[in-house]
Parts: C-alpha cells; sequence; structure tokens
C-alpha cells in the first residue's frame, strides 16, 4: 500500500515537509529546549523536541522554507550558555500536527551529549536577589537556565531534574508555573526552586547546631558579622567549602595559614567587583574580561608594589609573589557575603581558600565538613543542596594579551577538547602532582577537574570516584589505559590495579608534555615539533630526574636532542625544600667554591652543611638531574631571594617576582656553555651546562650586583639557551615550530622572552592557552600518545 501523501502547507498548498533534528555538544542544562519552542513558535512549525542521552532531538513540520530556516538558525542564535558541535537533519515522513511541544526525556541509549559547567549568577539573577519587591529577594539560590549549578549536581544523564541533586527538593506552583512557562527565563531550568520550596541556609558550630546572632536572623548576615570580628568560616560553594576570612584583617589571615598549616603559599581573594581590586593590581582588558567571564575563574594579576588590601598588607595575603589571585562572586552566596547595597559594612575582600587540610582533597559533604574542618573553622555556613562532583576554582592568567589557565576546573570542565586525530575509548591517568585525568575518544578528549596530590589517601578515592563519574556522563568506555612511567607514581599503580587485562601504556614525562600542547594546538602529528619540556621533576629512560629537555617529538615518540647538564639531587625531597642545597649541589658541579659569603653557603645550617659535602662527595642519596625547575631554585638561593620552599615553586616564583623589579635598561644576559654529550646512552645530546652562568652570578653578587638584576640576568639566559638549542636543532633536523611546555612556563616572564626570540627568528610556537602547562595538562598528552602506541608498547 503507498504511503499517505503528506499534509499540504495551509498557506501555499505546497506538501509540508518534516525534518527529524540531532543538536550534540553543550545543549542540555542551557535552555536549549525552550529556545527551540521559541524558535519553532516563531516560524509557524509543528512538531516535539526532547532530551535524550545523544543530545537534543527535534522534529519540525511546516513550510519547507521555515524548516529550512529552523535548521540554519539552531547553531547561530544558540543560548548562551550552549555550544553547538554538530547539528544533523533528515528527511522524515510528515504527520502533521496542531503545536509544537517539550516532550519528557528519553533515558535509553549511551550518553553522547555533554554537561554544561557550573556558570556565575547571571545579571538578571542579580538583580532579583538585590530587588525587595522580587519573590527571590535575597534567595542565596536564585539561578536561571543562563546560570547557576550544572556539573556539580549532575547525577545522570539525559540533563533532567530528577538526575540532579535538585531531585529532593519539589518545586512550589510559583516555581512550577515557571519552568512550565515557554515565555519564562526558568522554563525548564532545572535546579529552579524559591524561599518556599528551595535549598535551607544555616550558621552551625562545630558541633552542628545553629549558631546564636545576637537578634540577626539571616545565617548570612550572621557569618559576615562572624568574618567582620576575625573569624574563620566554612562556606559551602558549587564544588565545595570555602574557608573565608576578612582579608584585611592581618591577624585573621595569618591565624588561617597557621591552622591550614600552609606555609608561605599564596591565598585568593573574593572582591565584591572589580573596582575594589583596582588599586591593588594591575589589570588589563584581557585580565577585567576573564575575572568577569561567566567561567568566574581565579585571576593572578600582578600586584601594585606596597599595595595594601584594606588595613592589612598584600603581603600577609600573597607573601613574596608577584601576583594576587583575584575572583568575583560567581554564586548568589557570595554576593551575599560580600553585602549588597544598603547592607551593613563588612569585609569588601574575602580570603577564599579550599577547604581542606593543604594537600587533602576539598570538603563536599556537610558531615565531613564538620568532622574535617574542625580545626581550621569557627562556623560553617552550609546549605542542604548535596553537591555530587567535587570541582576546585580555576586558575588563569594573562600572558602576552592571551589566557593561560594554570588549573583547569570549575567553569571549564567538563567541556571537551576537540583532538586534531581520532583516538580509541581510553583513560590517561595523569600524573601525581596535580593530577587531572582524561577520557578520550574519537575525536573528543574530557579533562577532568581538578583533583590534587596523590599521595594522600582521600585524594586517591576522590580520584576513582572521579573517573567512575566522567565515564558514566561522557559514555566512554576505556579500552586501554596511559600512565607516567615513573615506577613510583600511585596514578600509574593505580592504572595497573584497574587494567582489568586492558593493556596500559607508560608515557614518558616530558614526551606527554610536548604531546599535550600539539593537541591543544591542532597538530596531527605528521611532523615532529622541537619540544622545550621545562619542569621539576619527571621520570627520565636513564633513570635519571629529567626537566630541562629539547625533544624532537611526534605523537609516535621522541628523541632528546638536548637538556640540563645534570647534577646531583642532594636528598630528593630535601633538596625541592630547601633550595639551598640545589644551589651547593650547582656550585660544586660548576667546580666554584662555596664560599662564605654567598647567599646560599649562610643559609645553610654548619651541622647541615658538612653532612652535604659528605653526601655530594660520595655520591649518596643523590639521583642525577637535568630539571630546570631546581636550577631556578639554586639561583633564587644564590642570589638570596628564597632559601626555603613551603610550596611548590616557591623559590622560582620568589625569583620572577625579584627579576620583575630590576631597574629598567639592563639588558646583560648570562650565557650557558653548549657541549655535546658522550657515551653511548646520550650519542649526539646537546647538554647546556650551567657553570658559566653561576659564575657569572658569583662575580655579580661580590660586585654588589643586587637579586633583583641578578634575577633578570638569569631569566634572560634561559630565554637565549632555548633559542639557541632551537636553532641548533631546525639547522640539523628542520622543525620549525617549538612547543614550549612544562611548569616553568607559567612563569609568564621567562614564556614571554622565549616566544619573543623565536618568534623574531622564524619558529611557529605553540604555548599553552586552554591547557595547563604542568601536569594539569599532562594526561591529555598521555592519552596521544597511547593511541599511537602498539598494546604491548
Amino acid at each position: 500500500m503507498s504511503a499517505a501523501p503528506p499534509p499540504p502547507d495551509v498557506v501555499t498548498g505546497a506538501p509540508a515537509l518534516r525534518r527529524r533534528i540531532v543538536v550534540r555538544g553543550v545543549v542540555q542544562g542551557v535552555g536549549f529546549r525552550p529556545y527551540l519552542y521559541g524558535l519553532a513558535t516563531e516560524l509557524a512549525l509543528v512538531g516535539h523536541v526532547t532530551n535524550t542521552p545523544e543530545g537534543v532531538v527535534a522534529e519540525v513540520e511546516g513550510a519547507a522554507g521555515a524548516v529550512t530556516r529552523f535548521c540554519d538558525r539552531i547553531a547561530v542564535q544558540a543560548p548562551p550558555l550552549a555550544r553547538v558541535e554538530s547539528v544533523h537533519h533528515e528527511e522524515v515522513p510528515a504527520i502533521g500536527g496542531d503545536a509544537f511541544t517539550i516532550l519528557a526525556s528519553r533515558t535509553e541509549g549511551p550518553a553522547r551529549t555533554l554537561v554544561s559547567p557550573d556558570t556565575a549568577t547571571c545579571a538578571d539573577c542579580r538583580a532579583e536577589l538585590a530587588d525587595p519587591a522580587d519573590r527571590r529577594y535575597r534567595h542565596p539560590f536564585v539561578n536561571c537556565t543562563h546560570c547557576g549549578p550544572r556539573f556539580t549536581i549532575v547525577t545522570g544523564l539525559p540533563y533532567d531534574r530528577t538526575h540532579t541533586t535538585m531531585a529532593g527538593f519539589p518545586m512550589c506552583a510559583d516555581c512550577a508555573r515557571e519552568y512550565a512557562d515557554p515565555a519564562d527565563r526558568r522554563f525548564h531550568a532545572q535546579p529552579v526552586a524559591c524561599p518556599n520550596c528551595g535549598p535551607r541556609l544555616r550558621l552551625v558550630g562545630a558541633d552542628g547546631g545553629e549558631l546564636d546572632g545576637d537578634g540577626v536572623m539571616d545565617p548570612v548576615g550572621r557569618a559576615r558579622a562572624l568574618l567582620a570580628r576575625g573569624a574563620i568560616v566554612a562556606v559551602k560553594g558549587l564544588g565545595g567549602y570555602h574557608l573565608a576570612c576578612d582579608a584585611a584583617n592581618g591577624t585573621a589571615v595569618d591565624l588561617l595559614r597557621r591552622r591550614k598549616a600552609r606555609g608561605d603559599k599564596p591565598f585568593a581573594v573574593m572582591a565584591r567587583s572589580v573596582d575594589d581590586i583596582r588599586a591593588l593590581v594591575r589589570m588589563g582588558p584581557e585580565e577585567r574580561s576573564l575575572l568577569e567571564d561567566a567561567a568566574r575563574p581565579i585571576v593572578l594579576l600582578r600586584r601594585r608594589p606596597g599595595a595594601a588590601v584594606g588595613g592589612a598588607y598584600a603581603e600577609a595575603v600573597a607573601p613574596g609573589s608577584p601576583d594576587l589571585g583575584v575572583m568575583l562572586p560567581y554564586t548568589p552566596l557570595h554576593h551575599l557575603l560580600l553585602g549588597l547595597p544598603g547592607d551593613p559594612e563588612g569585609p569588601r575582600l574575602l580570603v577564599m581558600t579550599s577547604g581542606n587540610v593543604s594537600g587533602e582533597p576539598i570538603v563536599t559533604d556537610d558531615t565531613e565538613a564538620l568532622e574535617r574542618l574542625a580545626h581550621l573553622a569557627d562556623a560553617w555556613l552550609t546549605h542542604d543542596r548535596a553537591i555530587h562532583v567535587p570541582c576546585d576554582d580555576s586558575v588563569v592568567r594573562v600572558c602576552d594579551g592571551e589566557p593561560l589557565v594554570l588549573r583547569r576546573s570549575r567553569g571549564y570542565a567538563p567541556l571537551p577538547i576537540a583532538l586534531p586525530v581520532p583516538v580509541g575509548p581510553a583513560l590517561a591517568v595523569g600524573g601525581d602532582l596535580k593530577n587531572v585525568f582524561c577520557l578520550g575518544a574519537g575525536d573528543r578528549a574530557w579533562l577532568s577537574a581538578h583533583i590534587g596530590d596523590m599521595d594522600d589517601l582521600g585524594t586517591q578515592q576522590a580520584f576513582a570516584h572521579a573517573v567512575g563519574q566522567l565515564e558514566s556522563i561522557t559514555g566512554v568506555r576505556p579500552e586501554r589505559l596511559a600512565a607516567d612511567r615513573h615506577p613510583g607514581y600511585r596514578s600509574a599503580r593505580w592504572a595497573d590495579r584497574n587494567a582489568a587485562g586492558r593493556p596500559v601504556v607508560r608515557v614518558q614525562h616530558h614526551h606527554a608534555h610536548v604531546a599535550a600542547a600539539m593537541a591543544e594546538h591542532g597538530l596531527d602529528g605528521s611532523r615532529p615539533v622541537i619540544g622545550v619540556a621545562f619542569d621539576g621533576t619527571g621520570h627520565g629512560d636513564d633513570g635519571a630526574v629529567w626537566g630541562g629537555e629539547f625533544l624532537l617529538a611526534d605523537y609516535d615518540g621522541f628523541t632528546r636532542f638536548g637538556a640540563l647538564a645534570d647534577v646531583p639531587l642532594p636528598g630528593g625531597d630535601a633538596a625541592v625544600r630547601r633550595p639551598y642545597r640545589m644551589a651547593l649541589s650547582h656550585l660544586r658541579a660548576a667546580g666554584l667554591a662555596r664560599a662564605a659569603d654567598l647567599p646560599c653557603t649562610a643559609a645553610c645550617p654548619a651541622d647541615e652543611l658538612r653532612v652535604l659535602e659528605q653526601q655530594l662527595e660520595r655520591n649518596l642519596n643523590c639521583v642525577p638531574t637535568s630539571s630546570m625547575g631546581r636550577l631556578f631554585d639554586a639561583v633564587s638561593s644564590l642570589a638570596g631571594v628564597c632559601h626555603r620552599s613551603g610550596y611548590e615553586a616557591q623559590a622560582a616564583v620568589e625569583l620572577e617576582g625579584a627579576a620583575l623589579r630590576a631597574p629598567a635598561g639592563d639588558t646583560v644576559a648570562y650565557t650557558f656553555a653548549l657541549r655535546p654529550e658522550r657515551g653511548a646512552s646520550g650519542r649526539g645530546t646537546v647538554r647546556a651546562d650551567p657553570a658559566p652562568v653561576l659564575a657569572a652570578i658569583v662575580d655579580d653578587l661580590r660586585a654588589g650586583v643586587g637579586p633583583e638584576l641578578v634575577a633578570a640576568r638569569f631569566h634572560r639566559a634561559v630565554a637565549g639557551l632555548v633559542h639557541r638549542i632551537c636553532v641548533r636543532a631546525r639547522e640539523r633536523h628542520g622543525p620549525d615550530t617549538v612547543a614550549l611546555t612544562g611548569g616553568v612556563f607559567a612563569n609568564t616572564l621567562l614564556s614571554s622572552a622565549c616566544s619573543t626570540a623565536l618568534r623574531a627568528d622564524g619558529f611557529t610556537v605553540l604555548r599553552h592557552r586552554r591547557v595547563p602547562p604542568g601536569d594539569g595538562g599532562l594526561a591529555l598528552g598521555q592519552l596521544m600518545v597511547a593511541s599511537r602506541a602498539r598494546p604491548t608498547d
């Protein structure tokens, strides 16, 4: 029997056209179905739209021209939080209809859609928050389809209220009416709530009981009063708890630093607006754009010399650092905590640091918060909306006018990275410091939120939970795993334990760094690049600690073209924590006396100095290292800048800060010696010997040259070294593309100097922007390298 003819268009009489459309990308939880509803209604089309695990699926029917316009406008006019990756449509039989409707979500099928990151409170919701006439006035959980929690509350797909931690909050009649109204901003906004039906805020003490507010009923008002008196308050945010205190209260800042055992590691601050930080930092339009972006990362801004944070100097918040990390409020609770217009005076700048003990994962569970933060906080500002996915604040800075992501987490995760070549389903477990893992399949890679340092058992448990959660929302079922070659890495051991018969590909640390830069920039690997991989620690193929590497690399493999000359790393981690040990090791390797007038010698206790000399003489517990990070440590101590490192890269950070303070006009640069390495294991490798650099520094110090000039001249020396070896690599092997990667290139002074010199000489320079240059981007490179490896590799 022949099919019945399609219903004719009522205006033209032409047969109606019906098309089935599948939209993939970040299209759930961002108002996409309401958007398509409005578009179809405008074009007088009938049909329906629904969420499915593969994306948003719609069918539209009507005049052929209107259907075509509908398909053409889907991506062009998408909602602000949407990211459309593809729009596929096909003609299907017309069946007629009298309306366009939103259908209930379908749950069958594999997950192929993307979950939106958490997004800062939009302008419309902020206006409602501050409007006494609005029913959501001062509601700490106001949100809409354009803002609010997403990734951290998702428990499954498709993205519907029943698959979020809002499932336990039935909507009141008013919220349900907004949710069902296609003309409303909250049409199908899954976290929608109001004071009558939403989560409840509480201010509690260590016993979990409500704290007396001295007549103040509002928990936020009571918390503000505590902060103003110097208290430390644990504040439940989107992805975990923060520990907050008044940044202008030096006593409170010092107390938080002691309680958290944070050493000199800088704190980030949250400011009410950019106007509150103008006097403290240098801020260009790029930095302001990042601060006000919907992702709301912590943005590292250069401090103005002597700038004060209220009554306390910025030195208390970020001692020794040239930068101050700043973020703006990104939840309604933050806006309330910093005060709305007309509120009583309170702190205008808050220290906001992760709610955890240093080295442990961020706290998300309310009961756990009372236990684990009991010795850190005086009060807890909490609520009953659960956090399903832990997510730390992201950290970003600007380098030469472009963003440089240093920690990719809240606001960015779990958005995928587009891959230049397809990969099979795989899990790359990353490294042990700043761990981030990566799932990949086809032309996408999903980097996890920041996990942390894997030496803590709680972090390892958080890692395992996060792997399962990201697999569930991406639908990736890994068929192979990738891990670092370091035999002691806990992440690699996890991969071995959980392989379940799947191959585990071990990837050299610095090769992974270079591959990550290549992938981020869309290189298909058909031509090698010169990879300059500078960091603190990476297991070398010869058993040494690498970290000052020049690799000729593609995804298939690498050749070690050049490296810093090896020096002993005396005592392993002890040398990292006490940079004077690296300075004394470097002096000895350079044939220079550790004279008493040198700052690093004076910094080393006499008993330790005697033992250290014996250790170096007998080569006891002295693994050789080519680490550029350790050379920065050595020069920092030798110049008298930093002798003890209380957090990762402190000595290098303070050396960069000293270089930034150097008098203008000086162009002197120290010079490394380049020597070919002898021996079968490294034939052809160019070794950069820092002995002439160290000798020149010693001469400068004895001539009265200050540490600022020494630091600046050393930075120029390293930039000159990068240029010289890259030129030599191009002359001998041909590549003219250079990837600058590894944690040392978080140093924007060095990165800018290297890039400027290389580009002036005709090189194409790849620098990280969306993926961290340090170990937070390592897993992406592991994924790419492992995708080319044979199962036995």
